[in-house]
């Protein structure tokens, strides 16, 4: 048995294995070059009001309806749950802390990342299959500079203020199930929330909203600049996106969690 026919299995894993690591080598050299454009000029104030309008405000009414079911949908579960230990009374504060410290900036963070990243990767796709790229290049405008460092900087800092929103809405969709559907009294309600809901929760909830935002816009621009040629190309980006971002959410989430729980 000749050698390539031994080594032909290893190859076949070591290939994709390969290619992951060197994907993962450009997308770290890309962050680090966003990053250190953050901090240098030129700036461009009117590309950054525009991803703020975009990413934040066009991104409020889904998140807010996604918040407002989600909170309705913990309080009836928790209900249901803590009944069976006669333990009803936790119902406010569990959906106040579940929505601030974990439901609200996760599903937010996914909604916009649903949004957001597909129509930044398209958008970006699109300008360098019509060699709009290149014409920035030729016109002495450093792309990663107009084009990225506003998108990243602008879903930075919106994101965080949709996931305090997303919670404050969520909390209120609890209060309405809970006063309507549950029994519950609206001031004894209301009450039970804030007294157990703690500026941490809040904080931590609101800083993983963040980095969620820095992770969506990062690869919606990284993926939109590294699409393929073509109508195909601009779609499979648009679509590693959206499933980068999301899986990015999650794994970032966790170990956020880790972090502010070891804290």
């Amino acid at each position: 048995m000749s050698t390539a026919i031994l080594t032909r299995p290893l190859a076949a894993i070591g290939r994709p294995v390969l290619a992951g690591l060197a994907s993962v080598g450009r997308m770290a050299l890309f962050t680090i070059t966003v990053i250190s454009h953050i901090f240098r000029p030129p700036w461009y104030p009117r590309e950054f009001a525009h991803a703020v309008m975009t990413i934040g405000w066009y991104s409020l009414p889904v998140v807010g309806l996604t918040a407002l079911f989600t909170g309705g949908a913990l309080a009836l579960q928790i209900y249901d749950g803590s009944s069976r230990f006669s333990a009803e009374a936790a119902v406010p504060s569990i959906v106040a802390i579940g929505m601030a410290r974990e439901l609200g900036p996760v599903l937010g963070g996914l909604m916009v990342a649903a949004r957001v990243a597909s129509s930044i990767a398209a958008e970006i796709g699109t300008m360098k299959v019509t060699e709009q790229i290149d014409a920035l290049v030729t016109l002495s405008t450093n792309p990663i500079k107009y084009l990225a460092v506003p998108r990243v900087l602008a879903a930075t800092l919106t994101v965080p203020v949709l996931v305090a929103v997303g919670d404050a809405i969520g909390i209120m969709g609890g209060w309405i199930v809970g006063v309507n559907r549950l029994d519950f009294n609206s001031a004894a309600y209301l009450k039970n929330t804030i007294d157990f809901l703690e500026v941490a929760d809040v904080a931590s909830g609101v800083a993983k909203g963040a980095v969620f935002g820095f992770l969506v816009a990062l690869m919606g621009c990284y993926y939109g600049m590294t699409s393929g040629r073509g109508a195909q190309g601009v779609g499979r980006a648009t679509k590693l996106a959206v499933v980068a971002a999301s899986v990015l959410i999650l794994g970032s989430n966790y170990l956020l969690t880790e972090l502010f729980f070891s804290a």
